[in-house]
C-alpha cells in the first residue's frame, strides 16, 4: 500500500509517527510520503514538507500569510498526483486538510481522516464537507462518535493515542531511573519499580510553563506567566520550548527573568517532576492531566481573532480535560481573565488547597480511565485503516 499522510502540527507529527510504525508492522512493504516532521521521518515516512513551515495561527495571521498558504495547496496537489497513493491519511489540521480532502475526492483518491477536526466546537457545517469527502473517519475523543451520529455519519472511536505515548514514556523513565538513578537532567522522577507518575510528595518545587508552539500565542501568554514567577520565589519556573522555534526567540522574552529556566525536547521530563503547570489550551492540557500535574489553562489571542472566535465557538470549555469530563475540572483563564493576579490565585489553589488537590487527582484518574478503555489507539487506527483498504 502507498499512503500520503498530511500532519501540519507537532502533535500530528507525534501521532503520525506512531501510526506509521503500526502500519509498518501490518505491512512491511508499505510506502509512506507526506507532510510532517522529524518523528514521522524517523518512523519511515518520506517527508516533503516540514510542519514547522505551516504554523499560522488565528484569522488575521492566516490572511497575512495567504500567498504562502495558497502556494502550499498547489505544491500538495502536484505532489499527491505524482505519488498516486492508494489513500490519503489526514491528521487533524482542518484548515488545510478539509480543503485537500475536497480536491482529493474529486480526483478519485480515498480519504481517511485520523483525529477529527474540532467541528463540534465551531463550524459544525464542516460536517457536511466531511460526509461528502471523507471515506473513513477515526476519532480519538469519546464524545465525538455521538456527535457525528447526530449528523448521520458513522465514525470509529479508536481511543486516545496520548495514553499509550505517556505510558511508554513512563515505562522507559522507570527503567532509566532503575539503571542510572536519575532521568536526564531532572533527578527524582520515578520510584525504581513504579510505572506511574510520582505522588505529590515526590514532586519537585517546579512550575512548568507550556505557552504553546507558535510565536504568536507564546508572545501573548508567556509574559503573563513569567510575571507570576516573581511572586512565587519558592518555586523554580521552567519554560518548555517549542521544537520548531529557536532559542534566540525565548532569550528575548526571558531577558528580564534570569531565575527562569528553559528546557528543549524534555517537556515530558518536566511534567514528570512539576508540582503545577500553566498550560496553553490544546493537546498540552490533556498531556499535563495524564501526568497528574495540577494545571491552569491559559488562552489569549489577537483581539480581533478572539472576538470572531467568541461568536463562533459553541462549546462550554476550551480545554480538552474539561470537555471530556463535561465539567470544570481545571481552571480556565481566557483572554481578559488571563492577568498575573488571576493566574497567581489559581496556582495557589492547586498548590495549597488540600480539598482542591484531592478532587483534581480523582478527576484525573477518571479521565485516564475513560481514555484508556480502547487500548492502543495507534494500533487500533492502523488495523482499521488496513481492514478498510483490504475490504
Amino acid at each position: 500500500m502507498k499512503y500520503y499522510i498530511i500532519a501540519g502540527e507537532a502533535s500530528g507529527d507525534l501521532h503520525g509517527s506512531n501510526l506509521i510504525r503500526e502500519l509498518n508492522l501490518l505491512d512491511p512493504q508499505v510506502l509512506i510520503r507526506g507532510w510532517g516532521g522529524d518523528l514521522m521521518q524517523q518512523a519511515g515516512a518520506n517527508i516533503v514538507k516540514d510542519y514547522k513551515e505551516l504554523a499560522f495561527m488565528g484569522f488575521t495571521e492566516v490572511i497575512k500569510n495567504l500567498p504562502a498558504i495558497m502556494g502550499n495547496f498547489r505544491f500538495c496537489k502536484r505532489d499527491v498526483q505524482a505519488f498516486q497513493p492508494d489513500a490519503l491519511i489526514l491528521i487533524d489540521y482542518p484548515g488545510f486538510n478539509l480543503r485537500i480532502s475536497q480536491w482529493a475526492k474529486k480526483k478519485g483518491f480515498k480519504v481517511i481522516y485520523y483525529i477529527s477536526p474540532q467541528v463540534w466546537a465551531w463550524k459544525e457545517n464542516r460536517v457536511k464537507t466531511i460526509k461528502e469527502c471523507v471515506d473513513k473517519m477515526l476519532v480519538i475523543l469519546p464524545f465525538e462518535k455521538e456527535f457525528y451520529k447526530r449528523w448521520g455519519f458513522e465514525v470509529e472511536y479508536v481511543g486516545h493515542p496520548l495514553v499509550q505515548v505517556i505510558n511508554e514514556f513512563m515505562k522507559r523513565s522507570s527503567e532509566e531511573v532503575a539503571k542510572h538513578g536519575e532521568l536526564n537532567s531532572l533527578p527524582g522522577v520515578y520510584g525504581q519499580r513504579e510505572n506511574k507518575p510520582p505522588d505529590r510528595t515526590q514532586r519537585l518545587p517546579v512550575i512548568a510553563l507550556l505557552p504553546g508552539s507558535r510565536k504568536q500565542e507564546i508572545l501573548k501568554k508567556l509574559p503573563v506567566m513569567l510575571k507570576v514567577s516573581k511572586w512565587l520565589p519558592q518555586y523554580k519556573f521552567i519554560v518548555a520550548q517549542a521544537p520548531g522555534l529557536d532559542e534566540f526567540f525565548y532569550e528575548d522574552i526571558l531577558k528580564n527573568y534570569p531565575e527562569v529556566s528553559t528546557i528543549r525536547g524534555g517537556t515530558y521530563e518536566l511534567l514528570s517532576t512539576a508540582s503545577a503547570a500553566c498550560v496553553t489550551s490544546g493537546t498540552a492540557t490533556l498531556e499535563t492531566a495524564l501526568f497528574k500535574v495540577p494545571e491552569v489553562v491559559c488562552y489569549k489571542s489577537n483581539a480581533i481573532s478572539y472576538q470572531i472566535a467568541k461568536r463562533l465557538i459553541k462549546v462550554k470549555y476550551i480545554s480538552l480535560v474539561n470537555l471530556i469530563m463535561d465539567k470544570p475540572v481545571v481552571k480556565e483563564l481566557i483572554q481578559g481573565e488571563l492577568i498575573p493576579e488571576n493566574l497567581l490565585q489559581a496556582l495557589n489553589e492547586i498548590l495549597n488547597d488540600p480539598s482542591r488537590i484531592k478532587a483534581l487527582d480523582a478527576d484525573y484518574d477518571e479521565l485516564k480511565r475513560i481514555l484508556s478503555n480502547k487500548g492502543n489507539a495507534s494500533a487500533n487506527a492502523a488495523k482499521s485503516i488496513a481492514d478498510y483498504m483490504d475490504g
